[in-house]
């Protein structure tokens, strides 16, 4: 039985679109009227769809949707507009409303979309408990030493650890910027041996650089190797390159004023300030980060026990 909360303004609209959705039994039908009863509302039951009126007091129907995006990300949201609100619209879809319906819809349009977004969310929900039962998912890259590889990589593990539930979802983007900033120092400075100081003279010249290294020997012949665990407990990313290595302690201090702007270090900064440990090995061309899950959040369940290993996944 799935829970739909409606929030409009008007109550006659309310009292409308609910009628519609009772005539599913399976459903319990909410309302609210405004926005801060709505997540007051969410806040205290388990809800599974929204939907919002656009236009309301106070908070509109988009800084509604901004806001259960933010704090409910897994939670979809139907906006309902009125004529000429087109462009409203799109800038709800922007802000991450999962639909937008009209006023003026048919009841067997409402209806369809409804039971479609709660059957992705079942989905979903399902696909989130099947990973909370994993013991470890483990991966294993050899990528090319190319800027987008490692955004895509840093996009992947980033997607792997959010399914795991270690850390909450505000973390998360962090936790990405950090694996992505270990796997640029790989790339760009430890495979393709550019300087950070060319960005202080001249940022135009490092980005040539790293262009024309990326095509030519050696440079061009190099790997960032990856090796990832996500357990229940932990995820684990360890980002090696095949330069010369370094000396982390040599580095400027970043958080030291006369710093601050340089990009000597940022990364690494980035990296010690979002991640839980951060090492290097003895010649510093392999960094290891490891972010651990916060105590009481979905401890794991010994019922089931599935292992998933995906090994030598190479980049073309």
């Amino acid at each position: 039985m799935a829970v739909i909360l409606v929030v409009d303004d008007v109550e006659t609209e309310r009292i409308r679109i609910a009628g519609l959705l009772r005539r599913n039994a399976n459903h319990t039908i909410l309302t609210a009227e405004d926005a801060e009863s709505t997540l007051m509302l969410m806040e205290q039951k388990p809800i599974d769809l929204v939907i919002t009126d656009l236009c309301m007091p106070n908070t509109d129907g988009i800084e509604l949707i901004g806001r259960i995006r933010e704090d409910f990300p897994r939670i979809p949201v139907i906006l309902i507009t009125g004529a000429g609100s087109e462009e409203l619209a799109v800038r709800a879809i922007q802000e991450g409303a999962t639909s937008c319906l009209s006023k003026s819809s048919s009841t067997k349009e409402i209806l369809t979309t409804v039971e479609r977004l709660l059957a992705a969310r079942a989905v979903d929900l399902a696909h989130a408990e099947l990973l909370r039962k994993m013991e470890i998912d483990e991966y294993e890259f050899q990528l090319p030493s190319r800027r987008v590889m490692m955004s895509a990589a840093a996009g992947f593990l980033r997607q792997r650890i959010q399914a795991s539930a270690i850390c909450p979802e505000k973390e998360l983007l962090r936790l990405g910027i950090a694996v992505e900033e270990a796997l640029l120092n790989a790339c760009l400075h430890g495979n393709l041996e550019l300087d950070s100081a060319l960005r202080e003279d001249d940022g135009d010249h490092f980005e040539e650089l790293a262009d024309e290294r990326s095509d030519l020997a050696p440079w061009k012949d190099r790997s960032v190797h990856v090796h990832a665990w996500v357990t229940q407990e932990e995820a684990r990313v360890v980002v090696r390159d095949e330069g010369r290595g370094f000396d982390p302690e040599s580095l400027p201090d970043p958080t030291d004023q006369e710093n601050l702007l340089k990009p000597h270090g940022r990364g690494i900064m980035i990296m010690k300030l979002f991640l839980d440990e951060v090492t290097w090995n003895d010649i510093g061309n392999q960094v290891t980060l490891v972010k651990k899950r916060i105590a009481g959040r979905m401890p794991p369940d010994p019922d089931i026990q599935i292992t998933a290993k995906n090994r030598q996944l190479r980049a073309p």
